[in-house]
């Protein structure tokens, strides 16, 4: 009984997710070349269904982020925690730094190569990637690989819309960074 509730959640999830990033935020980058307030809460709205996803769908018994399945000071627990940091740092450190309204699609007026975008052209997915990664190494448990996989396949959309737009935007300087720089890490 369980098991088609998560599954349901996780399609309709990941079809909002393409209807979204590859239909509705694609078609309004190439009529307005950037995102109305409207689009950028829709983007938000996917963001924030996802990371409800693990609260409504996860095992019985898997707790909010204070009780774990690991004992708090249990290795587990620690790496766990490090990696959560990290994402928490590097996703929202580098949106912040890269300012709200280009995180958000709003404002496109440069192509940003600096900082953490020298090693990653997606530095917050990047991040994203880390705190979905260590929330599911401190609560272990075979429905959260779905969790990672959603994420990998929702970000990559996003990703991939971003590029397409910033592609038309910046013609061969961003083609140029591309062959520079890696889309996630250490590959292109």
């Amino acid at each position: 009984m369980f098991l088609p509730g998560y599954l349901l959640a996780f399609v309709l999830i990941l079809g909002l997710g393409f209807i979204v990033f590859r239909i509705i935020v694609l078609r309004e980058y190439r009529r307005r070349g950037r995102l109305g307030l409207l689009f950028s809460m829709l983007e938000l709205l996917v963001w924030c269904l996802f990371f409800c996803f693990p609260f409504l769908y996860s095992e019985p018994g898997w707790g909010w982020f204070w009780s774990s399945s690991a004992s708090i000071g249990s290795t587990r627990w620690g790496i766990g925690m490090l990696v959560v940091s990290a994402g928490f740092v590097i996703a929202f450190g580098t949106m912040f730094w890269f300012g709200m309204r280009r995180a958000f699609g709003v404002q496109v007026d440069q192509l940003v190569k600096s900082g953490l975008y020298r090693i990653s052209r997606n530095p917050q997915i990047v991040g994203g990637f880390l705190l979905v990664l260590g929330s599911c190494l401190i609560w272990l448990s075979w429905y959260n690989l779905g969790w990672i996989l959603l994420y990998t396949v929702i970000a990559h959309m996003m990703v991939v819309t971003e590029e397409e737009h910033l592609g038309r935007v910046f013609g061969a300087e961003y083609d140029d960074y591309c062959q520079e720089v890696p889309r996630y890490l250490f590959f292109i």
